[in-house]
């Protein structure tokens, strides 16, 4: 299985919330983490719950062959940790 047909893992997302996190882009990530976090979730269940937003997102484009839409994912960030998208399966 070549690099592009892999299949993105939680731990896979889970590191691309952190790297975004420490990178501080998006900001909406960062963001997201402090109300999360304000708001009574660990800092471990946040991270889980944006994973989730962003897979959204990975699933979309290797479904779809769609680009990543990075609007979306904002806005399923401010949904959280509501998961409205989870209710469509």
């Amino acid at each position: 299985m070549d690099a592009q047909n892999e299949i993105m893992t939680g731990d896979s997302l889970i590191e691309i919330i952190e790297n975004q996190i420490e990178d501080g882009e998006p900001l909406k990530v960062k963001e997201t983490l402090m109300r999360l976090m304000m708001t009574g979730h660990s800092r471990a269940e946040a991270v889980e719950l944006m994973a989730c937003a962003l897979s959204v997102e990975v699933y979309d484009v290797a479904k779809n062959d769609a680009p990543f839409d990075h609007d979306r994912y904002k806005r399923n960030l401010d949904l959280l940790p509501d998961m409205p998208w989870a209710e469509d399966e």
